[in-house]
């Protein structure tokens, strides 16, 4: 064999072992955590709590005032409902006679009356005399 190669390879072999010896060495050594990551744990725990107490004091403050202002709105559609229930009492006590017939009503029967009367000065009109042979002309 070659010297180069040889020397190559005995450098390279002098310079990893080391390294990987020192590598090793520094995964051994960690913890998992250290004593400062467990108290920063420990301290969000207790903010997490805190904040989640918080939202909800918060969410039932927004349930009452949303609770009071749907009150606040159906007392004053009570009132109205009293206010227009009073105004349609007066009214009806206002007009002495209900209505027999609405305005459609009114109409059809006035048209009725119309076209009967149209048929009775048709039937007058053309006197009795004629016979049914005339109309099939």
């Amino acid at each position: 064999m070659r010297k180069g190669p040889l020397c190559l390879m005995l450098v390279t072999l002098s310079i990893v072992g080391p390294v990987h010896a020192e590598e090793a060495a520094n995964g051994g050594n960690s913890t998992p955590l250290s004593l400062s990551a467990g108290s920063q744990i420990s301290e969000l725990q207790q903010r997490l709590k805190a904040s989640e107490q918080r939202r909800e004091e918060l969410s039932k403050q927004l349930q009452n005032a949303d609770s009071e202002r749907e009150s606040a709105q159906l007392s004053r559609l009570r009132q109205e409902n009293q206010r227009l229930k009073l105004q349609l009492k007066e009214a009806q006590a206002s007009s002495p006679l209900p209505r027999l017939l609405t305005d459609q009503q009114q109409w059809f029967v006035t048209g009725a009356g119309v076209a009967l009367l149209a048929l009775l000065c048709g039937i007058f009109a053309s006197g009795a005399s004629r016979k049914r042979r005339q109309w099939l002309n």
